[in-house]
């Protein structure tokens, strides 16, 4: 169960319930311009990771080693859009969870995310074969 569905809620009437118990109206005006300020903040922040992501094609990402390299379990797709700076290539069926986004670099590196309701649970590194390297002497 989600429980920051609930707890998140129910602290910001327990702060307004503390503010008016101490301070009466004055007290629940500054409290709820503080909670104002707080949601206002997290409404700028998603609006310019979705501004930037929106200037690059879907499931690009600059380097998908260093993608690989800064994932951690339990983090947010919204964190994850902001460190790609790309929405991410949805690979699973619509509606299907966990769902599962691809992001791809130019030398053909992916990293494939899996995602449920929201949260990192793991992700996959996926390298191209390295063609064989030549010695330096030919056939001849």
């Amino acid at each position: 169960m989600n429980f920051q569905r609930f707890l998140v809620p129910l602290l910001v009437i327990g702060l307004l319930v503390m503010a008016w118990h101490n301070w009466g109206w004055p007290g629940v005006a500054a409290a709820g311009g503080g909670v104002l300020m707080w949601l206002l903040l997290h409404f700028t922040r998603l609006m310019s990771v979705m501004k930037r992501a929106a200037e690059k094609p879907v499931g690009w990402v600059a380097s998908a080693v260093m993608l690989n390299a800064k994932l951690k379990p339990g983090m947010s797709l919204m964190h994850v859009i902001g460190l790609t700076r790309a929405l991410g290539e949805q690979v699973s069926a619509e509606g299907e969870q966990p769902e599962r986004y691809r992001w791809t670099d130019n030398g053909q590196s992916s990293v494939t995310v899996r995602v449920h309701q929201g949260k990192v649970l793991d992700w996959e590194l996926v390298r191209p074969p390295e063609p064989p390297e030549s010695d330096g002497t030919s056939g001849t």
